[in-house]
């Protein structure tokens, strides 16, 4: 049995199922704890453990940075990601991952957005993602916004994070000098870029873990040896106890600055996509695993969360292939596969049109060729405009420190080129225009 099989527990025939629901209404939960439990004896390893951990190097820095500044409550995001996780995994029985919103994340700090704002971006896209998944209409936004715009939203995103982490590292760190000091410096902040990218394509090194631990003891030691022992930690018990009502003002800016950006990127890659590569991964559970429920999923952790300070949570394609890494590269030699049975096919029937191209005559391999050219020049087309609505959506995302102004930017550009395209085709008759929506 392979480290990702999912373990089938018989159930009993269907009137005592039917028998065992109406006497315990929480047989589904204890069915489905009762399968993980056998599911744990059979398969726990250090590669099962180092798996779980595999999304972590996206929630820990922005957790940690969002605490900091105080716009996300630290206890409510932590104690609530794990209810979250817990109720995923038995809901949805597969390692279903929960991940910050990081689109909002990156706004957030970036326009230094209140905890009421940052809440009622949460909020926000919580509440449409759930009624565009109760209503079965969440199609409609991947269908309609081209994956350029997507791709540019997340290369803001990540533009975004860079420059905040960049700006935090200029203004902490020190080469040397009476300001020096051995927890803070540029030499710590150079160590851990050399340390990531050594093992950036290693799936066993968890390099933000093992950074996060590293900065926790370091942490550690410059607590205990301060004079002041007042900021020692104490261990306490702690619950959410931040209720945060967002006014009005609040949800209109957190609303307009960082949902409308997230919305189609909550609706492409934490739903339709997850649900498209979940389907693949474990197709037992493709009944368990829709769109639908997986929408409902994120408005629920969203709706309640967000009201506790809880930093806005969503499922992702990324974050479930990062924490199934065998699984996942699995699912690419699959893909691998393919693409070389492509390339055969495509090769034979290059073969094929060789041989008969010799029975012809010049007229038409110039036909031939001509037709390819045309494809060719097409295709670049397609890949330039793509490229452009890309870098326009980011960039606009980047220097407006807004999400809105950059999907709003890229859905406009993109419809210029629509009606760009239709005008040269209808007027012009120009083989090589094509609208990338």
């Amino acid at each position: 049995m392979s480290s990702h099989d999912i373990v089938e527990v018989r159930e009993p025939p269907e009137s005592n199922h039917d028998n065992s629901l109406w006497h315990n209404p929480l047989f589904p939960i204890y069915s489905s704890l009762k399968e993980r439990t056998k599911y744990i004896k059979k398969n726990v390893s250090i590669s099962e453990l180092s798996g779980s951990l595999g999304d972590l190097g996206t929630l820990l820095p922005i957790l940690v940075s969002l605490s900091i500044n105080g716009q996300i409550s630290l206890t409510s995001s932590l104690i609530f990601g794990g209810l979250w996780n817990i109720i995923s995994g038995l809901m949805f029985r597969i390692p279903m991952c929960v991940q910050p919103m990081k689109a909002i994340a990156a706004v957030a700090l970036s326009a230094h957005l209140t905890i009421g704002e940052v809440m009622s971006a949460g909020i926000g896209v919580g509440a449409m993602i759930f009624i565009l998944g109760i209503t079965r209409t969440i199609r409609l936004v991947g269908k309609w916004t081209p994956i350029s715009i997507i791709r540019g939203i997340q290369l803001g995103a990540g533009i975004t994070l860079i420059i905040k982490s960049a700006d935090l590292v200029r203004q902490r760190g020190s080469w040397g000098g009476s300001s020096w000091q051995w927890s803070d410096n540029y030499e710590w902040a150079i160590l851990a870029f050399i340390f990531v990218f050594i093992f950036y394509s290693s799936r066993r090194i968890p390099t933000a873990l093992i950074l996060f631990i590293f900065g926790l003891i370091v942490a550690i030691i410059k607590v205990s040896v301060s004079n002041d022992k007042s900021k020692l930690p104490s261990i306490s018990f702690n619950y959410p106890d931040v209720i945060v009502i967002p006014t009005l003002e609040e949800f209109k800016n957190g609303f307009l600055t960082a949902s409308l950006g997230q919305l189609p990127l909550t609706a492409l890659n934490s739903v339709i996509a997850l649900a498209a590569l979940a389907e693949d991964l474990f197709p037992k559970w493709t009944h368990v695993v829709t769109v639908e429920k997986i929408s409902v999923s994120i408005g629920f952790m969203n709706i309640i969360g967000c009201f506790f300070g809880s930093i806005p949570y969503c499922h992702g394609s990324g974050g479930l292939a990062a924490e199934l890494s065998a699984a996942a590269r699995n699912f690419s030699n699959t893909d691998n596969d393919g693409s070389k049975k492509e390339v055969n096919d495509t090769k034979k029937k290059d073969d094929e049109t060789k041989n008969g191209t010799k029975k012809e005559d010049d007229e038409t391999k110039n036909d031939t060729k001509k037709e390819d050219d045309e494809t060719k020049k097409r295709d670049d087309e397609i890949k330039k405009r793509d490229f452009t609505l890309m870098i326009i959506t980011a960039g606009l995302l980047v220097g407006f420190q807004n999400d809105a102004i950059g999907y709003i930017g890229g859905m406009l550009v993109s419809f210029l080129f629509f009606i760009a395209s239709f005008v040269n085709r209808k007027y012009y008759q120009s083989p090589t225009t094509h609208t990338i929506v």
